[in-house]
């Protein structure tokens, strides 16, 4: 049953009080690990915790693109962030007051800010957000940025984590599932749909309707899900189809794995830090016979396999040292070392596989971070020996910090990081969009905790059953009301 506003009877408000103390209860006891890992990765998990802790704005629930250094917000750093608050509470890393005051400042943030077609000084249209937002005001950053409808998704993601996260009888917790409710209801999804029944990736005031949309299969996953889930502007269910029609072009063997293959695997996480796949199939699942989940797993073990062959000759890769997906980078630049000329770019989207290879040499740490879920057996000694070799470059108090590169010894000016005699580059600053896959899927890996609070929520449940899941936990019994 979709959550609704509508007032409750005496018994009902009884009802939920005690289930709500129930809950309480469970929610302060320290959360069970279903899986140990060793005191690095539980050190990882606290310090990147901390990052979206003191990066963010206490007064509006911002959360910056990168920091530490000047940076303007990143509404999917937002999302994350918000659904780490609730790891913090469990772990006891913060009370659960301090989680609900820094999530009300946020929801009421993002309820209450200027929705228009201007130009400037609006937020976000039609229920959308722009992609970067200014840190104090939060009003569009500047005219370069969209009206991004991933960007959002994202954001939404931690919005009805919040909503479903905070069961507990009192004000405070009431007002937000509140105002989750009626951000995520004032979407209109189906104005996205440029070219129907695809997506669009987003919007501006001048340029009007971005022209490329949502087609599969890369990070848009969760977009379509949240939009099919819509009470209030849903888009029909042949969005999920037209969205699974292009799979057949990345369908295939790359590195040992035969798996539907998106180049950087922050493709492979995002969606899954807040639904969990295992077990659940939608039509092309049945008819591969095989769940997301073990498509990202494979996904993982293609990269590390990728790294191993190292085809492109790039210092420090290994079996313990891989991963691509996007990130910081040394700079847009053209070096010759010795009779090779390298090229090495900035802000990308690395990646390997089949789609395309975007690789010069820059290790990213949440590629392996983020998927601990899906191959521990690898993703863990990758992490501990990445700290154990290279921690004095690029392991800070807010743990791996975005990117580093080994090949790179070029001394110039650099956009990012910095030049480490006898290493290479490394990079100075931590990207909000690359923190949040490590904390998360940690915590889903250690307890399954974020998982276990979007399977209570009933649009993430609506928006996989119209898109055709069945299956594992979305067949059981066990959908809840809100309130």
């Amino acid at each position: 049953m979709l959550a609704c506003a509508a007032p409750l009877t005496m018994a009902q408000k009884g009802a939920m009080k005690q289930k709500h103390e129930s809950a309480g209860t469970a929610s302060a006891a320290a959360l069970k690990d279903l899986h140990a890992v060793p005191p690095m990765v539980v050190d990882l998990e606290k310090r990147t915790f901390q990052w979206f802790w003191d990066s963010g704005n206490p007064t509006n629930g911002l959360i910056p693109d990168h920091y530490p250094s000047p940076s303007f917000a990143s509404i999917a750093s937002v999302g994350f962030g918000l659904t780490a608050y609730g790891v913090g509470v469990e772990r006891g890393y913060i009370t659960r007051e301090q989680a609900v005051e820094r999530t009300l400042a946020t929801l009421r943030f993002f309820h209450d800010a200027p929705q228009n077609d201007a130009e400037d000084g609006a937020t976000g249209y039609k229920g959308f957000f722009y992609h970067f937002l200014n840190m104090q005001t939060g009003e569009r950053e500047a005219r370069w940025t969209e009206v991004s409808t991933v960007d959002t998704t994202l954001l939404l993601g931690g919005i009805l984590f919040a909503q479903s996260y905070y069961d507990r009888d009192n004000p405070q917790e009431a007002q937000i599932r509140q105002l989750a409710d009626d951000i995520y209801r004032r979407v209109e999804w189906t104005w996205a749909q440029n070219h129907g029944p695809l997506i669009s990736m987003g919007w501006t005031p001048g340029g009007k309707m971005i022209p490329h949309d949502w087609a599969g299969y890369n990070e848009g996953m969760l977009v379509y899900i949240l939009a099919l889930g819509s009470p209030t502007h849903p888009v029909n269910e042949d969005a999920w189809h037209a969205w699974t029609a292009t799979y057949d072009k990345t369908w295939g063997e790359f590195h040992g794995q035969t798996f539907l293959n998106f180049a950087p695997l922050f493709g492979h996480q995002y969606s899954h830090t807040w639904v969990d796949f295992r077990g659940i199939r939608d039509a092309w699942g049945r008819d591969h016979n095989m769940d997301y989940f073990e498509n990202s797993r494979r996904a993982t073990y293609s990269q590390q396999a990728y790294a191993v062959a190292n085809p492109g000759g790039w210092k420090g890769y290994g079996k313990n040292v891989w991963g691509l997906t996007a990130s910081n980078g040394p700079g847009g630049l053209i070096v010759k070392q010795g009779d090779k000329e390298r090229t090495f770019a900035g802000y990308t989207a690395r990646g390997a596989g089949l789609d395309y290879i975007s690789d010069d040499g820059t290790i990213v740490p949440t590629a392996a971070g983020g998927s601990i879920a899906f191959a521990p057996e690898i993703v863990i000694p990758a992490l501990e020996e990445m700290k154990k070799k290279y921690g004095q470059n690029i392991y800070t108090k807010y743990g791996f910090v975005d990117a580093f590169n080994m090949t790179f010894d070029t001394k110039t000016e650099l956009r990012t990081g910095k030049l480490v005699p006898g290493f290479g580059w490394a990079d100075t600053v931590h990207l909000g969009i690359d923190q949040g896959p490590i904390v998360l899927m940690i915590e889903n890996y250690r307890s399954d905790f974020v998982w276990s609070v979007m399977k209570k929520n009933p649009y993430i449940r609506r928006g996989l059953q119209r898109a055709g899941f069945t299956g594992g936990w979305l067949d059981a019994d066990t959908a809840a009301n809100l309130w």
